[in-house]
């Protein structure tokens, strides 16, 4: 039997699942304490969500204050500009591993350069602590970052707990007999609330950015807050950056900053765009590449080619002791294939995709035939990364690996005692991904939601 995915997730790319099994149902992220997520360093360092006694920091001084940041609720980005406000500093003296949910409890490692502890202290944010741990003269990048542990309950099932267990063990079973999760870029990645990044993305990559403004700024969504969706709907209308931006809520932060630019040169949708925050043109990019790998890893398991062994033409990737992706990578020839899959089964090596990019071909082979058909469906061609309008969001591109190892795996019943209404048991996920997998990528395959934005995705 193939299940049919969600619409939603089939516009990001997702177009399968690897285990046949019906899901559980339920949903995720009822109260921000349901979803977890606790960032793991490579040197066994763990951002814990518990609070712990920063009296005893040590005295040893470095260029940088290593913290961690426990918050709830907060996006990332939100929360770094609450952090370098209250400091009086640059955004850009804080550094961090990898962007984490806002519709979680999550810790997290940042560095914060020049600035005095006693300051870090004094800072107060509301669901949100950051705790001094360190000095150091290197600040926190992703080179540091292993990958997250998870602990994330399902609520309100569908099914009795004890079909509920039956499912979880066979899909299980089916994942371990895959040899892991497809490494999908997940729903966050692209919004389900607002799921249109990837769309703006594309209209980036292609020059056409009053195309892309106007999704930004006027595509409502049924999931919205009505507030927002009918500003956004009285833009589409009447066109009128000026009149429409008071209608716009105060926390559409980027959408008032362009709306504001475009109301004094109306014309001028790439001077809009560069009034956002670069990292966010960045996303908007990188969301696109996100989309384009998805339907590549999606097309490859349709067709039934395997995610750990190579095939003449794919990519493969070195990984480093710690099982991660190192900078070392070939394209297959016919004859390594022995060599090759021999070392995949030793863990030395890993299937990979591209994530297309101006400086990132292609694969060869029958993965590069179906590579190329989905460029020609999206009318993209690599070099169109390179953007010349607006280079400082151009995405060279790379490489990702095809299948993500699920470690430490663990499921426990509770009562629920949240809420009678929903149940009186909760199912308890815990398990690591390595960094840049998605938590809700492995969710999807035991929980089968239909509708993606009332489970919680």
């Amino acid at each position: 039997m193939t299940l049919e995915v969600p619409s939603l997730e089939a516009d990001f790319g997702m177009a399968v699942y690897v285990s046949r099994n019906l899901g559980i149902g339920g949903k995720i992220r009822i109260v921000p304490e349901d979803f977890v997520v606790e960032e793991v360093l490579v040197n066994g360092s763990k951002a814990s969500v518990s609070v712990t006694d920063t009296s005893r920091l040590n005295s040893n001084f470095g260029r940088y204050i290593i913290c961690v940041l426990v918050k709830k609720g907060w996006d990332t980005f939100a929360a770094l500009r609450a952090i370098s406000r209250q400091l009086d500093i640059d955004q850009e003296r804080i550094s961090i591993a990898g962007i984490k949910d806002a519709r979680a409890l999550t810790a997290q490692h940042i560095s914060i350069g020049g600035v005095p502890l006693e300051k870090v202290n004094e800072i107060r944010l509301e669901n949100a602590v950051i705790i001094p741990t360190r000095f150091s003269n290197e600040k926190i990048s992703s080179k540091f970052l292993f990958g997250n542990q998870f602990d994330i309950k399902v609520r309100e099932l569908g099914c009795s707990i004890e079909e509920a267990k039956r499912r979880i063990d066979e899909t299980k079973n089916e994942i371990d007999d895959f040899n892991g999760i497809p490494n999908f870029f997940g729903h966050q990645r692209f919004g389900t609330i607002r799921p249109f990044t990837h769309k703006v993305g594309r209209h980036i990559v292609k020059g056409q950015y009053e195309n892309a403004a106007l999704i930004f700024l006027s595509e409502p969504s049924v999931y919205e807050h009505r507030r927002a969706s009918r500003a956004r709907e009285r833009l589409r209308e009447t066109g009128d950056y000026k009149s429409c931006l008071r209608f716009f809520p105060r926390r559409l932060v980027y959408e008032r900053l362009m709306l504001l630019h475009l109301s004094r040169y109306p014309n001028d949708f790439l001077g809009a765009f560069r009034k956002i925050p670069r990292t966010i043109r960045v996303l908007f990019v990188q969301a696109y590449q996100s989309y384009l790998f998805n339907r590549f890893l999606s097309e490859r398991i349709k067709c039934g080619l395997s995610l750990i062994e190579a095939y003449p033409g794919d990519f493969v990737i070195s990984l480093d002791k710690n099982g991660l992706p190192a900078n070392n990578f070939k394209n297959v020839k016919p004859d390594e294939i022995f060599e090759i899959n021999e070392a995949i089964r030793r863990k030395e090596l890993a299937v990979a995709l591209p994530l297309v990019g101006y400086n990132q071909s292609v694969s060869e082979g029958v993965q590069g035939q179906i590579e190329r058909q989905v460029l020609k469906e999206e009318d993209i061609h690599p070099k169109d990364f390179y953007l010349k309008d607006m280079s400082e969001a151009s995405a060279a591109g790379g490489l990702r690996n095809a299948l993500v190892p699920l470690v430490n795996f663990n499921v426990t019943f509770e009562e629920n005692a949240h809420n009678i209404d929903q149940g009186n048991f909760a199912v308890r996920f815990r398990f690591m991904l390595h960094k840049g997998s998605y938590a809700t990528v492995v969710l999807r395959e035991f929980m089968k939601p239909i509708d993606l934005v009332d489970a919680g995705f």
